[in-house]
């Protein structure tokens, strides 16, 4: 989407997937200070041992502990998390104000963690593997805790911030999806997640990855050119 976005601009820029190991991962930030480097964009693993080999994090990003996006100002790298704009947007989408909702965040992660920041003000809930070794704000709970299902069922936004998903899985039970709440699924697979097909399928309102990946797309290609990304050409690219 960004080199669609780039040409629709006429930019001579290119965006290219770097496949980078543990063990290579300090050598291709310190790559991203070259005068030809405009950014880079982070994801699992590296969104939080990224951090300490920055020269400035903004304050969400901190907040999160998570870095997405990584922009070059002459050769000083600054680190931000574009996840949480675009969460927030898709939670003014469905139509939720965070101030005093239930959400319930599948997951402990950056994205987990991205979209707590998002709904500052809303009663947190936590659902992840393992709750003793996780550092997040609210309330947490196991995968196995038989309270998930009332917690779910009940909640006015889920937000699943877990890889489950991607395949034909769902991350929690049909039954287990909430009554009348909102669903914002993370992660973006052609046609819909089974998540957010099930949620469709009940009259919820969603709002799947597609949509959240375009926008914090559109908000790192702000930061890395300092130009507004052309969306149609974005969106057009993405259209699964």
């Amino acid at each position: 989407m960004h080199n669609a976005a780039f040409g629709a601009l006429g930019m001579d820029w290119t965006y290219d997937l770097l496949d980078v190991s543990p063990a290579q991962l300090r050598g291709a930030v310190a790559e991203l200070r070259a005068e030809d480097v405009g950014g880079a964009n982070v994801t699992i693993p590296y969104k939080q041992v990224v951090m300490d080999q920055l020269d400035t994090i903004a304050p969400d990003a901190v907040r999160a502990r998570a870095v997405n996006t990584i922009v070059n100002d002459r050769g000083r790298l600054g680190g931000y998390n574009t996840d949480i704009p675009a969460i927030r947007a898709a939670i003014e989408q469905v139509g939720v104000e965070p101030e005093s909702v239930n959400a319930v965040i599948l997951g402990a992660g950056g994205a987990a963690r991205a979209a707590a920041v998002a709904m500052e003000g809303a009663h947190l809930t936590f659902v992840m593997r393992h709750p003793e070794e996780a550092d997040v704000p609210g309330r947490k709970v196991r995968w196995d805790d038989p309270s998930v299902a009332a917690l779910t069922r009940s909640a006015d936004v889920l937000v699943n911030a877990t890889p489950l998903g991607r395949r034909e899985e769902m991350p929690l039970r049909p039954a287990a999806l909430p009554r009348e709440g909102a669903v914002i699924d993370l992660v973006y697979v052609t046609g819909g997640t089974p998540l957010v097909r099930k949620a469709r399928s009940l009259g919820l309102k969603t709002v799947d990855g597609w949509e959240v990946l375009l926008s914090q797309g559109a908000i790192s290609f702000l930061l890395w050119t300092g130009q507004s990304a052309p969306l149609d050409a974005m969106r057009e690219t993405l259209q699964p």
